[in-house]
């Protein structure tokens, strides 16, 4: 089971991205576990985890995201503008596979 993160300004926005990429997950069989916050809280949400992956417009956080995440052996990464937009899970959930090696 792979344990994915999105973050962004309030979670809401990535909601949508995370049932189209737990879709795509189920649709190729892949155990995934995906779920969306803000990034306000994400050091609440980093045990466990196998990658964090934040939304396009926090995209400046991520220096200090890495710091918090490098903390707890879990790679982050911003998700692509394009993909983002396009709400494009299966590719979205391809990234973050990679992302954490998987």
């Amino acid at each position: 089971m792979t344990k994915i993160a999105l973050f962004c300004a309030a979670g809401m926005s990535t909601s949508m991205l995370v049932s189209k990429m737990r879709k795509a997950a189920e649709v190729k069989g892949i155990e995934v576990e995906i779920d969306a916050h803000p990034e306000s809280q994400m050091a609440k949400h980093l045990d466990g985890l196998n990658v964090a992956l934040l939304g396009p417009q926090v995209g400046y956080i991520l220096p200090k995201a890495k710091k918090v995440c490098d903390e707890k052996g879990v790679p982050v990464a911003v998700i692509p503008t394009v993909d983002y937009g396009m709400m494009n899970g299966e590719k979205v959930l391809a990234f973050a596979l990679k992302l954490a090696g998987k």
